[in-house]
This record gives C-alpha cells, structure tokens and sequence, in this order.
C-alpha cells in the first residue's frame, strides 16, 4: 500500500478543499427527495402506512389515518407489503444457502457474516432501490483484514448518476457518527500530536464555532442539520471522495522495460525527459482523494486511495436508473396497499353501525321488579329467561339483526390483491400458498419458476451488485 499523506497541522481547509465540502453538501441535499421517497416507502414496509399528508374538507393539512379518526372510522392496516419483501429475501437466502462463495471472498463471508449483511441489503434494496456497502481495511475483524458493512443511505451522498453500473461517480462520501476514540483512530494515521489536535477541535465549542462556519459558506445548517449534526452526543465527521485528474507523464525506459508514471511538474519528470534512454508521453490520469472534514470546516486529513483497485470503499447499486431515475418495487405497490386498506377500514366501520341484535322491548311489557339493566343481562345469557305481560296489546320483545350492504366491497379487496401480485410478481405460488383449482404438481412447479421469472429482474440486478462488490475485496488489500 501506499503511505497516506496526513495534514501536518490542522486548521480551516483551503479554498479548493471548502469548494469539496461545499459540493458534498450540495451532493447531500440533492439527495433530499430521494431519501423522502426511501423514508415513505419504510414506513409502508413495516406497517406504518397512514402517516401520508392530505387536506380534510375543512382544508386542515391532516394525516389519512387523523382524518379517518375524525370520521368515527378506525384505521386498519393490511401489511401485505412487508409479506412481499419477506419471501423475496426467502427466496433468495434459500438459493444463496445451495451456493458456494468463491475462495478469495469465502473467508471474508465467514468472518463478517455476509450472508446476513447482503439479506439486510437486499431488504434495503427492495425498499429503495438502492444498496450501498463499505468495504475496508479493519484489523478488527476476527479472522480477516477486511470489514464489509451496509452504509445507512441517510448518511451517504453521491452526484447524479445516470450509469446503471455507477461507472460516471465522481463524488462520494459518508457521514460518520463515531466516539472520539474511533475518530482519532480513523483520522490520525498513528500520529499521536495528530491525535491530540483532533481532540482539542471536538471538546472546544463544537456547535459554536460549525454555526459560525456554516453561515460563513453561505449553507443553511438548521434545514441541513443531519449533515452537519451528530446524534447521541457523538463526533460528527464527513468523509468525502473526489475523483480528480492531475498531468503525468508516461515513461518507458527501454533498456529494462520499465513502465514509470511520474507527476509532469517534479523533478523526477525532469529528469527522465532529460534521459536518452527513457520515451516519455505527456497524459492526463484520474485518481480518487479522500478527505476527513470537521463540521466546522477542518481538514482532519487527506489521502489519495490506497487500495489496489485504485477507487473509493463504496459498493453502489440503484435500480433502474433510467435518466438517473430511482424506482423500489415497494414504491410500485403502495397504491394497491392503501387501496385495500381504505376497503377493508370501510367494510369494518360499515359492520360496526349496522343493526346487530337489536332488542325492541315495548315500555308497558316490563316485567314487574325488573330494571333495563336486569333486562340486559337475561337478555345478553345463553339460557336467560324473561317473562313479560302483553297486557291490552299485542306488543312483545323483538329482535332485529340488519346485515350491512358491502357494496362490493368483498370483490374490490379480492382484486386489490389479486392487483397487488400482478404488479409486484410475488404470487402466491412464489410464498409457497396453494392455489385455488392448481390440482397438479407439474402446475403448481410452473406457476413457481413463472413467479421467480416476475422477480429475476431484481435479484439479478442485486446478484450483479454482489459481484462487482466482491471484485472490490479482492482488489482492497
């Protein structure tokens, strides 16, 4: 590996290094409308699928399941998405288990668990449509120099991308939330006067003083507070990476063969044009940079990539991406999901004010010595009897019992959900559900593989994410 370059004193960054921070901030409100979109869609998965924003008849901004309350009418919810996304992360752990990690990534499978680390990942998939991991250097891990770990897509920016393979990235980073201890560790590069002067930066008026820089550079922290705050009390940090291009010069030395790329302004470009026996080329490459920043505009340290694949830590995957557009299958089914919750909430607030064993019980047949509430409980008893007198009318106890009209309600539900599967692909065949006349094997096999063909567009996506991921741990060490 490389020696990383750390920063020999720290202080505000220059002015090419605000410009960087300032674009990954830009990077990270760009991303506002997608991480919404993310929050809304994981509030569906996990039940909490009323908390939509609409406007009641009296133009009060309410949410759906408020303004059903407001009707008398109790909000029911159906998780029918949650059942989905489920038995595609089924499906696709039964077929990981018949599979065989290749050598070169089996040792890091074992040591990070990553069996359970990518089921995490494909839930995030699902939900998002997108899936970001980090692999890096941590001789922590038991049994392996590597660490992979999902990355918290609230935490992680990236410029518009528009390449399905995320090959036009240019700008990448991740907030960290990290214990002093693990900041110094990160940022000091076993420095320990390094270390002490990160120390004194975050235990001397944090908040102060990222006010007064954020106003500085003209952003406004309070509608960005997620950037530029921590939670829990610990040490904000902001890890960007930049994909810059600087001049070269390309040189062949031809007497040993040897290939040498040399920065065009040094002096050892100098003197290999000033050597006979050396063809040089002038060019321009590419290389990634990493950058440490405080929330109040220090440069903690800066490196270019270390790894062998020459890149940044980051695995990216986002589905479609067609015109840099984001689309989950959860998104795709929300409208059937509160569909049938609206039918199902109606169907129970209609049997709950229909007629049920309605008693009509004449005043002047009240039995002597009884109360309304005497004549409740005999009437509420499995073998209750209860006399009463007819007296000079005809008049007796009645019952009635109105069944509500559903309107069809039944049948709506029914093809909401039949609707449901189609757009989403998972049928009941694919959760393992029998189906209604599937008498042969032969058939019910079929409906199964026609299932697994609904969804091979995503798991074959996620499948091409886990490949690329595991080339970057071949690459990382």
């Amino acid at each position: 590996m490389k020696n990383k370059q750390i920063s020999k004193e720290i202080g505000m960054a220059s002015g090419n290094d605000l410009m960087v921070l300032q674009a990954a901030y830009k990077a990270w409100t760009n991303g506002s409308a997608l991480r919404a979109t993310r929050n809304r869609n994981k509030a569906f998965t996990y039940g909490r699928q009323w908390e939509d924003l609409m406007q009641d008849e009296l133009g009060n901004t309410v949410t759906e399941g408020e303004n059903m309350r407001n009707r008398g009418c109790q909000p029911i919810t159906n998780n029918l998405i949650r059942q989905m996304v489920k038995t595609v992360i089924g499906r696709f752990r039964n077929r990981r288990m018949s599979e065989k990690p290749d050598e070169t990534v089996g040792k890091v499978y074992k040591s990070c668990l990553l069996d359970e680390v990518d089921s995490r990942a494909l839930e995030e998939f699902l939900i998002s449509g997108c899936v970001v991991q980090r692999i890096d250097v941590d001789s922590d891990v038991f049994g392996s120099s590597l660490r992979v770990d999902n990355v918290n897509f609230n935490h992680f920016f990236m410029n518009n991308m528009a390449d399905c393979r995320a090959w036009d990235d240019e700008i990448v980073g991740q907030l960290h939330d990290l214990t002093l201890a693990d900041l110094l560790r990160k940022v000091s590069r076993g420095n320990r006067a390094h270390a002490e002067a990160v120390r004194r930066l975050y235990t001397n008026e944090v908040v102060h003083r990222t006010d007064d820089f954020t106003a500085l550079i003209g952003t406004d922290w309070q509608s960005g507070a997620e950037f530029w705050r921590a939670s829990s009390g610990k040490c904000r940090a902001i890890e960007v990476w930049t994909l810059e291009s600087r001049e070269v010069l390309v040189c062949h030395r031809r007497s040993t063969a040897q290939l040498m790329v040399v920065p065009y302004a040094s002096n050892e470009a100098r003197a290999l044009l000033a050597d006979a026996d050396v063809a040089t080329r002038w060019d321009i490459a590419k290389e990634w940079h990493c950058r440490w920043f405080s929330p109040m505009g220090d440069l903690l340290c800066h490196y270019c990539s270390e790894y062998r694949h020459g890149s940044h830590p980051f695995a990216i995957k986002m589905y479609p991406l067609i015109d840099g557009e984001i689309h989950s299958l959860v998104e795709d089914v929300i409208g059937q999901q509160k569909f049938v919750n609206r039918l199902t909430t109606m169907l129970n607030h209609m049997m709950k004010t229909s007629a049920k064993g309605v008693l009509l019980f004449p005043v002047d047949s009240m039995p002597e010595g009884f109360t309304w509430r005497d004549i409740r409980k005999v009437w509420a008893s499995a073998d209750g009897v209860l006399p009463f007198s007819e007296r000079d009318t005809d008049a007796k106890p009645e019952q009635i019992v109105g069944n509500g009209n559903n309107l069809g309600a039944y049948e709506m539900i029914n093809l909401q959900m039949k609707l449901f599967e189609y757009v989403s692909g998972v049928n009941g065949s694919l959760q393992g559900r029998h189906q209604q006349g599937t008498n042969s094997t032969k058939l019910y096999e079929s409906e199964v593989d026609n299932g697994d063909i609904a969804i091979s567009d995503l798991i074959l996506t996620f499948d091409s994410f886990v490949k690329m991921r595991n080339r970057k741990i071949c690459l990382t060490r």
